[in-house]
């Protein structure tokens, strides 16, 4: 699991969800393997069993994880490809335009931002 401390500011099912996303994305948790049980996320973060459930069954209706019965909840196959499609759309119609308009109010202009783009690390 991810996360080790959960953020008041936003919906706690929303951050298990992400949690788990992250794992996926990261290669912890891979295509076909189980991932924690409600009652294991329930416990880490101390917080009730049914946030936790909300937030796995939000990913079991994006169809990223899925449900054997009686056994428990696998990653599902192609969720790699889900989730960095998910995410890259969110980049480029939230992330970025939020990352524009805040270089434009400090006066960084686009020519600016692309010299300091290719001069930052990326870390991973």
């Amino acid at each position: 699991m991810a996360v080790a401390n959960l953020d008041a500011r936003e919906n706690l099912y929303l951050q298990i969800a992400r949690s788990i996303e992250d794992d996926i994305l990261s290669g912890t948790l891979k295509e076909e393997e189980s991932i924690p049980s409600t009652n294991q996320f329930a416990q880490f973060y101390a917080i009730n069993p049914a946030t936790a459930a909300k937030g796995v069954n939000l990913l079991v209706d994006e169809g990223i994880v899925y449900k054997k019965r009686g056994i428990g909840m696998f990653v599902a196959p192609g969720a790699v490809q889900k989730l960095t499609g998910k995410r890259r759309q969110v980049f480029l119609s939230e992330t970025l335009p939020a990352i524009l308009r805040e270089a434009a109010r400090l006066g960084i202009d686009r020519r600016q931002l692309l010299a300091q783009i290719e001069k930052t690390p990326v870390q991973g």
